[in-house]
């Protein structure tokens, strides 16, 4: 009787220390797995597309032809004098430039700012999760944005899930303003001047 009484002490015992042991371990080891997911976006493989004006990462090329289904533009909306028309005979990389390069330039033509300056990169994200784990990696807190451009790295971010040739064309319109003014403007300027670019774009459209 003694000696099953001292077996069973004996096992409450390590019972013990060993739920011990293993909450101090979940302890240590659960913040250590967060914070390799939360850096996942430091790890991605960009492949690069350089165009005369910007240079587009991305992942695949399965980003490319989603983002050549999401930017889109017709002649009479974008008061373009080429029709694009042609675009499905040329290569996927160079659809995708010469569009990229076509709304940099029509926002350029919008602001009345034409100078030269050093090509936005262009971070395209898979997906919004993706996309707000790379803000908060950056920021240190939630991301409640779709799309921003970061002026100490002359970087556009932005994810394949709410991309089209407005929002493209809206963050380019930052890159720009802050590239092309002697002085950088407050960031309420940039937004007055931004959202310029916005409401014209619409105008055009329903011009038509």
């Amino acid at each position: 009787m003694k000696c099953t009484e001292k077996s069973v002490i004996s096992h409450l015992y390590f019972s013990k220390k060993n739920l011990l042991i293993f909450s101090l371990l979940t302890l240590f080891f659960v913040p250590l797995c967060s914070g390799a997911q939360a850096g996942t976006t430091e790890d991605i493989v960009w492949q690069i597309l350089e165009t005369k004006h910007t240079v587009v990462r991305y992942q695949s090329v399965a980003d490319l032809t989603k983002c050549r289904s999401k930017v889109r533009f017709s002649e009479k909306h974008w008061g373009l004098k080429k029709s694009f028309a042609s675009d499905e005979s040329n290569s996927l990389e160079t659809v995708i430039a010469k569009r990229v390069d076509v709304v940099f330039e029509k926002v350029q033509q919008i602001l009345g700012m034409r100078r030269r300056m050093k090509k936005v990169a262009i971070n395209v994200y898979q997906s919004r999760d993706q996309l707000n784990e790379a803000y908060k990696s950056i920021y240190k807190k939630p991301c409640r944005i779709r799309a921003w451009y970061r002026y100490r790295n002359n970087t556009v971010y932005l994810n394949l899930s709410d991309l089209h040739e407005r929002i493209l064309a809206h963050v380019l319109a930052y890159a720009i303003i802050d590239n092309s003014l002697p002085v950088r403007p407050p960031r309420a300027t940039a937004k007055i001047l931004a959202r310029h670019v916005d409401s014209n774009l619409k105008r055009k459209v329903r011009s038509y």
